[in-house]
């Protein structure tokens, strides 16, 4: 919704920048993993994923005003991509390498899942949902059960463990949404008839 958005109306007003850089880090990461441990599935999805957050990301830095801080941003990402490959294929002997990289995909998937917990917050202080989305949910959901289902499968915890967060944060949202129905979140009042 957001690239529409971004084509729609030629700007980025309203849009955050920094889920689709760290989502795109995110992507090429496990893209990583995937490759040093040869599973087709998750090199596969990761892939889309990283075209697709690129993609986010040059319509993003098109219809930005402020090109500068952008661009910058998507330098240190790069540069932090850079670090990460040589850190991995050069520092970290071959045995241990999918276990470091496993283990940081790990750490980074949970902080990402994790990270809309201040939106929690204010949703249970101003006792409104309007800040969630709720397609969002039912996708996160929908992937991290997923992924948790696939990683068990497969006896990786690399992959089950981090998408667990991603479950428990989807259902609290749910149970949010059920808590401060949308009707609640109306400004006014029904006029009598």
């Amino acid at each position: 919704s957001d690239l529409r958005q971004m084509l729609a109306t030629k700007s980025v007003e309203n849009i955050q920048f920094l889920p689709f850089l760290t989502t795109d880090a995110n992507n090429l990461s496990w893209l990583g993993y995937g490759c040093l441990k040869g599973d087709g599935t998750v090199i596969t999805v990761n892939a889309i994923g990283a075209a697709l957050q690129t993609l986010y990301i040059l319509v993003y830095l098109y219809y930005s005003p402020a090109k500068r801080p952008v661009l910058l941003q998507v330098l240190l990402l790069l540069a932090v991509v850079v670090t990460g490959y040589g850190y991995f294929t050069v520092l970290v002997d071959k045995g241990t390498r999918m276990t470091h990289l496993g283990l940081f995909c790990s750490i980074f998937t949970i902080t990402m899942y994790l990270s809309p917990l201040a939106d929690l917050a204010k949703v249970v202080r101003s006792k409104s949902t309007r800040c969630l989305s709720f397609p969002l949910t039912v996708t996160t959901l929908v992937a991290s059960s997923s992924w948790t289902l696939y990683g068990l499968q497969l006896h990786d915890p690399y992959i089950t463990v981090p998408n667990v967060p991603g479950i428990a944060t989807s259902l609290v949202r749910f149970w949010l949404f059920q808590r401060y129905r949308l009707e609640q979140d109306k400004p006014y009042s029904p006029l009598p008839a």
